[in-house]
């Protein structure tokens, strides 16, 4: 049996506590080293979880996250021996997974962008917004709506970001990696992702402003 067939039962994945998962890790990565060809599936159950739900939360299609996981499980197992131990495996797997999504994401189909500028607060001479940002009185969407029909219309809303910056606001605050990280992943200064990342959310909270503050339905 492939790995890719063993894949895909195993991919709940299964609890330990942080000492208990490191020393495992541990051991698995020796393992694979040695070309164990039950450490895969082992590697699937320990972490395939955690691996799912982050590929689920910056693709949001299900068949996607899967193929993106699978993808990343057979990378790391490819290049173990690129792993230098200096972060637990489970970080290291972290980082191929978002990186597998990205590529996902970048192999889509592309839509005309619009401009970040339109979206950025605009300033008067005296430093105050030419239009003020005025308090989200509500915290469901459509009146009555769920908590699911808030993180559909989030996630609308950061697919309508310019590329460069939706790439950033899904590393930080969707696949939850640290600024040092992301700027790894996507080639920059970790400055220039703080600029960036505080852009987008910007340009996020612009795109959001009409359904929240219940100008609209969505």
């Amino acid at each position: 049996m492939t790995p890719r067939a063993q894949a895909e039962p195993v991919l709940g994945g299964v609890g330990l506590g942080v000492s208990g998962e490191a020393e495992v890790e541990a051991s698995l990565v020796e393992r694979l080293r040695a070309k164990d060809p039950d450490a895969y599936v082992e590697l699937l159950k320990l972490l395939g979880g955690r691996m799912l739900a982050v590929a689920r939360r910056m693709l949001n299609n299900e068949e996607d996250a899967r193929d993106a996981v699978q993808e990343a499980m057979l990378a790391c197992c490819k290049h173990i021996d690129t792993f230098d131990g200096r972060s637990q495996v489970g970080t290291w797997l972290h980082r191929i997974v978002v990186n597998a999504c990205l590529m996902k994401r970048r192999s889509r189909s592309r839509r005309p962008e619009r401009s970040i500028e339109d979206l950025l607060p605009t300033f008067v001479e005296d430093g105050h917004q030419t239009r003020s940002s005025s308090a989200w009185v509500r915290q469901e969407v459509g009146g009555g709506g769920s908590g699911d029909e808030l993180r559909l219309l989030v996630r609308r809303r950061i697919d309508e970001l310019p590329e460069g910056y939706r790439e950033v606001l899904l590393l930080r605050d969707i696949a939850g990696l640290s600024t040092e990280a992301a700027a790894e992943v996507l080639g920059m200064k970790e400055n220039a992702v703080k600029t960036r990342l505080h852009r987008a959310r910007q340009a996020l909270r612009a795109l959001l402003d009409p359904a929240m503050r219940g100008e609209e339905a969505q």
